[in-house]
């Protein structure tokens, strides 16, 4: 037999190299190049998207959720009746007709979405050798975590900070890359400069823009200087009204409770104190049933965690006719407290112990608390987006707060389930894109907030 030539010889080497099942070329190689740094082939990646984000939604998955229902709201019964009831000797008269006093309490649905979208090249160079596959299924799958994960952040957002930046007649920013997730665009902010004693008692300033500083747009707002004398760092932003979901911040606060030891006397809501979040779309009076929440601040100042606080607020919230279901924290405060029951540790047990709450389930523990799950019988979450206090400088971001929640009074209203939507239209885009959205309608609701409470400024 004859030597093959050189042009049969390389037929036969490379015969099946480029053949497979799929057809021809399908995973043929392309052409060879070479990376001017190394000096080796050009880096290939592998198709897998890993996260580098924190995508957990804990406190979402542990509040209740319903169906919204046939109701813009509900009503609230505050006080008794005055001398409705007493004592009547026998021939005494009965006591005064009164009537209880009944409050309103509206809740409207918010609508939270997101969206993604890719061009129909990239949809195809996507596929190729080195491309990370279907980009539209990767963008689907990391927007549906995306969507939870925002409105895990609204029900977690802070509702009132001191901050560090300045403002004009026109416009206003301050830095918040720390606490930026507790502003959403579309919210209304009421500002306070500290120094001068004023607040934006002219309009309503929206925030415009969230980044590594929170914009606050003011065109268009009465009065010639609407934010008064420029602040410096340590005035304040207060959350009026969101423009999503109501967070669990804005519903145990109080009116008159101290931020960071900001005093703030003769402001627009004709008493003294921080406004809280307006439940009714009407505002919360100060000291007033809506004003009912437990808060234990420090004006700014840190401290560490005692159980002598967190006892504080189980008592208020059993006091006001609750049991707490649920002990929220972020982290940091976890450890905390598990280093504090460790050194009281009782060694009658150690049996492995979860607790369940929605669909979440507590860190594995044990009863006594040695590795924590529970606290007095309540289970205990850490969530990661559990907002944060800020001291007295605005600058300097304190530890994570704790709530102890009753949440047979909270749950998620759903008025629409998450939808998913898809657009091709090329011409209504004006480009060769796909688009995706994600929308969901509905809000956090809590119907009796006497029972909730609050631990702030804590050390980290």
């Amino acid at each position: 037999m004859a030597n093959p030539s050189l042009a049969e010889y390389l037929a036969q080497s490379q015969r099946g190299m480029y053949q497979s099942v799929f057809g021809p070329d399908y995973i043929q190689k392309g052409v060879f190049t070479v990376d001017s740094d190394t000096n080796i082939f050009d880096t290939t990646y592998g198709r897998k998207v890993w996260q580098a984000l924190n995508n957990q939604t804990r406190f979402f998955n542990a509040v209740p959720r319903v169906v919204w229902g046939n109701t813009a709201g509900w009503r609230v019964r505050s006080d008794r009746g005055a001398q409705r009831s007493r004592p009547v000797t026998e021939v005494g008269s009965l006591p005064s007709v009164d009537v209880s006093q009944i409050e309103t309490i509206s809740s409207l649905p918010r609508i939270v979405s997101t969206t993604f979208g890719a061009s129909v090249k990239s949809v195809f160079t996507a596929q190729m050798e080195g491309g990370i596959g279907d980009v539209l299924a990767m963008e689907n799958e990391h927007a549906q975590l995306d969507h939870i994960k925002e409105i895990n952040e609204e029900i977690l957002a802070g509702s009132a900070y001191r901050i560090n930046g300045s403002h004009s007649t026109s416009a206003a920013a301050f830095g918040a890359a720390s606490i930026r997730n507790n502003f959403k665009i579309g919210d209304v902010v009421d500002l306070y400069d500290v120094d001068g004693n004023v607040w934006t008692n002219h309009g309503f300033p929206v925030v415009s823009y969230v980044g590594n500083t929170i914009s606050i747009d003011n065109t268009g707002l009465a009065g010639s200087e609407v934010f008064g004398v420029t602040p410096a760092n340590g005035d304040l932003a207060v959350v009026r009204s969101r423009a999503g979901f109501t967070s669990i911040d804005d519903v145990v606060m109080q009116d008159n409770v101290g931020v960071g030891g900001v005093s703030t006397a003769g402001n627009q809501f004709a008493s003294g104190g921080v406004r809280a979040y307006d439940l009714t779309f009407g505002g919360r009076d100060l000291g007033l049933w809506n004003a009912a929440a437990t808060v234990l601040s420090n004006d700014g100042v840190g401290r560490d965690l005692s159980l002598n606080l967190l006892d504080t607020c189980i008592q208020k919230v059993r006091e006001n006719g609750g049991e707490p279901k649920l002990i929220l924290m972020g982290h940091d405060q976890y450890f905390k407290l598990e280093r504090l029951l460790n050194s009281q540790q009782r060694y009658m047990g150690q049996e492995e112990y979860q607790v369940g709450i929605g669909s979440e389930r507590t860190f594995p523990g044990t009863r006594t608390g040695l590795v924590l799950a529970t606290y007095m019988g309540i289970p205990i979450m850490p969530d990661a987006d559990v907002p944060k206090s800020v001291a007295s400088n605005g600058t300097t971001v304190l530890g994570s707060n704790i709530y102890v929640l009753d949440t047979d009074y909270i749950e998620m209203a759903i008025a629409q389930p998450t939808q998913y939507v898809e657009n091709r239209d090329y011409f209504a885009a004006n480009q060769l894109i796909v688009r995706g959205l994600l929308y969901t309608m509905g809000e956090m609701r809590c119907k009796n907030i006497w029972v909730q409470a609050k631990i702030t400024d804590l050390n980290a």
